[in-house]
């Protein structure tokens, strides 16, 4: 058996802590968790999603999923709408108030993105961001 310190979710999780570290000042600035912004980063990227594919997206499980999109209702981050195809389904948005956050945050999270780009290197970055997509996909 590997080394505890060599055990890859470890070492994962290590590396996710180093990264958040950036981010986190950040966001508690602004009252949002850093899986709140995960769910509002993928709702901006996707703009409509019904909660099953958030879950999906945000790696986050569905009834942690439900607690977080409520949290962000009583916000103001975003709304909910019946689908105009099929009245069963309800699709989840982003609210103007959340739009104003990305437009505030955005340019902060960028910088920080710059300077842990400028530190690691961009070819190392661009390595590291090619193999992590090529380990997600294997879906072991």
């Amino acid at each position: 058996m590997r080394e505890f310190e060599d055990s890859l979710p470890l070492q994962l999780l290590k590396a996710r802590e180093t990264t958040m570290a950036l981010f986190r000042p950040l966001l508690q600035e602004n009252n949002v968790t850093e899986q709140q912004w995960r769910v509002l980063r993928a709702l901006k990227a996707y703009h409509e999603l019904e909660s099953k594919q958030l879950a999906e997206h945000c790696c986050i499980l569905s009834p942690s999923l439900t607690g977080i999109i409520k949290r962000l209702e009583q916000q103001g981050y975003i709304k909910r709408k019946k689908s105009d195809e099929d009245q069963r389904r309800t699709l989840l948005s982003l609210t103007d108030k959340a739009l104003n956050l990305f437009e505030r945050l955005s340019p902060h999270i960028e910088e920080q993105y710059q300077a842990f780009t400028k530190r690691y290197g961009e070819e190392k970055m661009a390595q590291l961001t090619l193999l992590l997509k090529q380990l997600t996909e294997l879906k072991v």
